[in-house]
């Protein structure tokens, strides 16, 4: 399963950056494959293992931030491992 999500800390300003840090952080020491850009943060793992890591990463900005928004998006694809590098290798390779 691969998830999409990001976090947006509300209430603190415009400078949110150390308030994501830390849900970044969160997201590394779980250990499960990820990839971070400007927009989102991308996990590989079972239901429980993802949805366990958001809400620690939400709770990390949620001590930081008076309120928390949260987008998720989800592919759910039984028996699909590494597919946080294999479809984009698989674009990658139409392109060349």
């Amino acid at each position: 399963m691969l998830v999409a999500f990001a976090i947006t800390p509300l209430g603190i300003g415009e400078d949110v950056g150390e308030a994501v840090a830390e849900a970044i952080r969160v997201v590394r020491a779980s250990g499960l494959p990820n990839r971070t850009d400007s927009m989102f943060t991308t996990i590989e793992g079972d239901w429980d293992q993802t949805m366990a890591v958001i809400k620690q990463a939400v709770d990390a900005v949620a001590k930081i931030a008076p309120r928390v928004g949260l987008t998720l998006k989800a592919d759910m694809r039984p028996g699909v491992t590494d597919a946080l590098t294999s479809k984009v290798e698989a674009v990658e390779a139409y392109l060349a």
